[in-house]
């Protein structure tokens, strides 16, 4: 199989899985009290799946008092995808209109997919295939979960809340062979899944984020180089 091809399954694998998700997207949405347009809306111009959960569950738990601290919700959630932002620049290409193309589709699966790759022409075929992907399929299935939603009951009882989870383990897995790269995933998910219960959406993933950064800058279980080569010049 040619390396484009593999980076096509790959993407396209994890555009069925996210997608999959969509449904729960829509049910849910209409379960909190919007109407089916306002959640196809909702997925047309928010796009971000986080922040989309965090936006129908504050909303649905406080009602329309209860709109400013879900949107603020949503943006704190989405504020990761700057970051995501600077890091896809080099990729999707320099000039200002191959950026403004790209900014909607740089989300956390088409970012994850892209930098999966080694090669620069491969990164940007993952990236693309995985971003307008993902934004048909995720506004499709949110149509279609916000039509069908009453039909379906809780969308979790199918399992498709684990679906995107699941797609990012499989990207996730293959790079976990050094003990620093496995130190960088235990803290975040660790530190993650402690403040999920006490604080609010949004957080617990950017707070995560700077100490897998933290983490992974310091290098503190990287490979250190031996006395030996150091006494031999192999290291400069």
């Amino acid at each position: 199989m040619s390396a484009e091809r593999e980076v096509w399954r790959e993407a396209l694998g994890v555009v069925l899985a996210t997608s999959a998700y969509g449904v729960s997207f829509g049910a849910l949405a209409v379960a909190s009290g919007l109407d089916v347009w306002q959640a196809c809306v909702l997925s047309l111009l928010m796009f971000t799946g986080g922040s989309q959960f965090a936006f129908v569950g504050v909303f649905a738990a406080g009602g329309v008092s209860a709109l400013p601290s879900a949107i603020a919700s949503a943006v704190l959630l989405g504020v990761r995808n700057v970051a995501y932002g600077m890091r896809m620049a080099p990729i999707v290409g320099t000039t200002p209109a191959r950026r403004v193309a790209a900014a909607p589709f740089t989300i956390d699966e088409s970012t994850a997919v892209a930098i999966s790759q080694s090669d620069p022409r491969l990164r940007r075929v993952g990236f693309w295939v995985t971003g307008i992907g993902i934004f048909l399929g995720w506004n499709l299935t949110t149509l279609i979960g916000a039509l069908v939603g009453d039909v379906l009951g809780d969308p979790r009882t199918w399992g498709l809340d684990a679906a995107a989870a699941a797609a990012f383990l499989a990207l996730l897995w293959p790079r976990l062979k050094e003990r620093q790269a496995i130190a960088v995933g235990i803290a975040a998910a660790v530190v993650a899944a402690a403040l999920t219960p006490v604080l609010m959406p949004g957080l617990p993933v950017l707070v995560a984020a700077v100490v897998a950064v933290v983490v992974g800058w310091f290098d503190w279980l990287g490979r250190k180089p031996s006395v030996r080569a150091i006494d031999d010049g192999g290291v400069s």
